[in-house]
């Protein structure tokens, strides 16, 4: 992408609009531009698909968006510098679609556009959206013979 689209205008939204506008909005907009949804223009949708997850991570996280108004894109851009983002050395890396560097769960798209059972259908678990513990992790020390290991074999 040469030039990236203003968040809001992608989703559709005003700038003072709510945690739940947004909400609204991307949940209808990535229901809409899913590629599976748009068997004719796979790749376009694909892409669409992509700018509002993008756009929807950036918003909806207070910090991320407080940036975004400050500094738009640039506050994302890793390449952009310090100067770009006001001096200091912080900003935001961005993460998810971006490119940058944090984790995020790659199941989170699908919670935000078919709800939080997704997990559960698929026999996941342990998310945000679960309400199972878990447990802690057991480790157990147990001494077997190459050709144990090789052919397989129980042990109790």
């Amino acid at each position: 992408m040469a030039s990236k689209r203003d968040y809001y205008e992608i989703l559709g939204v005003e700038k003072n609009a709510s945690a739940d506008d947004l909400k609204k909005a991307y949940r209808k907009l990535a229901a809409q531009h899913h590629p599976d949804k748009n068997p004719n223009d796979r790749k376009g949708a694909e892409e669409k698909f992509k700018e509002l997850g993008e756009a929807y991570e950036a918003l909806t996280d207070p910090q991320k968006r407080a940036a975004y108004d400050r500094y738009g894109h640039a506050a994302f851009d890793p390449t952009a510098g310090a100067a770009a983002r006001g001096g200091g050395g912080g900003g935001f890396s961005g993460g998810g679609f971006s490119g940058g560097g944090g984790f995020h769960d790659p199941f989170d798209i699908f919670r935000e556009v078919f709800g939080g059972g997704f997990e559960d259908a698929f026999g996941g678990g342990g998310g945000r959206g679960s309400s199972r513990g878990r447990g802690s992790d057991l480790r157990y020390d147990l001494e077997i013979s190459f050709e144990e290991a090789a052919r397989g074999c129980e042990k109790e």
